[in-house]
């Protein structure tokens, strides 16, 4: 049981997957510890709803393995999938139904099920009881798809791009709703996420640990926390025409005439010593935002 209570919530070991001809990951391995908030960060098409899809059991992967608690997600227990809440880009099923109508129907699916929590959230929405789910907003389906997991109480969530769609107050509502919910807790232990959005300053919010893709490969996974504490732009004149190529700076870029940019994640005094190497002069230093630091790692293209 020790050993069991040890293992990591997601564990991705050496996963590749292809369409077609096409390669989405090569070698892939990561793992996401109890307790923690996994964001996701990637760019169109780097495969962040693949590997959400794979963990669930919707895809095979071409080789190597997923699993969460132990098991396998390409066949994954009933009791395993009772405890994972799953939302694909604000999808809700059913939406013939009304509010009170959907809630009770996914009530009888979920052993552990409060419909407070689903109330006390659908409550903030100004929204009819009898409203049809098929009348509502984008941002308002997202709502009620956000209300029905966190009634079903569940010890792992995995939400897809989970803002999309939401004006600046619903996604500030989702945001605080879904801070509350990790830190809730259940039965003694903390609420797992594992949660994708193309609005990062949303993520930085909510995530403890972040991991970034770009095309096939993962860049980094770790806290965020320290990334922030780490990455900084620098910005400074230089006669140089071209980009150097150098394992300390990082996406070196011509912003206009003379003047560049790089970012970094070693240590500041490193960091100039590598601008001065390529002629850099009036170097100016920026702490980071978390969107500032996906662009810097990724690249503005």
């Amino acid at each position: 049981m020790e050993e069991n209570a040890s293992r990591p919530v997601i564990e991705c070991d050496n996963v590749t997957h292809r369409f077609g001809a096409r390669t989405i990951y090569s070698g892939l391995s990561f793992k996401v510890e109890e307790g923690q908030t996994l964001g996701l960060l990637g760019k169109n098409g780097t495969g962040k709803t693949t590997i959400i899809n794979i963990l669930n059991g919707y895809l095979r992967p071409t080789s190597g393995h997923c699993r969460i608690w132990g098991e396998d997600s390409s066949n994954l227990s009933p009791a395993t999938k009772a405890r994972i809440g799953l939302q694909l880009e604000g999808h809700v099923q059913h939406t013939y139904f009304d509010v009170r109508e959907i809630e009770k129907f996914y009530s009888k699916f979920f052993e552990k099920w409060n419909s407070d929590a689903y109330y006390s959230l659908i409550s903030r929405l100004r929204i009819s009881p009898r409203q049809k789910i098929s009348t509502m907003s984008c941002g308002q389906r997202s709502q009620v798809a956000l209300g029905l997991i966190m009634a079903q109480n569940p010890d792992l969530l995995i939400l897809d791009d989970f803002s999309m769609g939401l004006d600046p107050g619903y996604r500030r509502l989702f945001v605080e709703k879904l801070k509350d919910f990790s830190l809730m807790g259940t039965e003694g232990h903390p609420k797992t996420m594992f949660v994708t959005s193309h609005i990062i300053q949303d993520m930085e919010k909510v995530v403890s640990h972040c991991m970034i893709f770009d095309y096939g490969r993962v860049i980094c996974q770790v806290k965020t926390s320290e990334l922030l504490e780490k990455i900084r732009r620098y910005t400074f004149v230089s006669g140089m025409d071209e980009a150097p190529s150098s394992s300390k700076l990082i996406n070196v870029e011509r912003i206009r005439g003379n003047q560049w940019e790089a970012y970094s994640m070693e240590d500041e005094g490193l960091a100039r010593e590598e601008i001065d190497k390529i002629g850099g002069r009036e170097v100016t230093v920026e702490r980071l935002n978390l969107h500032d630091a996906f662009i810097g790692l990724t690249g503005k293209y």
